[in-house]
């Protein structure tokens, strides 16, 4: 699995930071920056979380 994020959609509301501050960060516009593009193990069900609360569906996982 690969996370991928669309700055276009982000509105920066740090929902997947919260979820996992490993995976996820904010650039200093506040927008989403993956720290881990392919996750592992237990970070893939934080991933998934992040791809399902995240309130612009700016994030999304494309299988490889």
């Amino acid at each position: 699995m690969r996370l991928e994020k669309d700055h276009d959609r982000c509105i920066g509301a740090g929902q997947c930071v919260r979820t996992d501050p490993r995976i996820f960060d904010q650039d200093d516009d506040g927008l989403v920056k993956v720290l881990i593009e392919r996750p592992r193990g237990a970070d893939e069900a934080a991933a998934h979380k992040a791809v399902f609360i995240c309130p612009a569906k700016a994030l999304s996982i494309a299988q490889d």
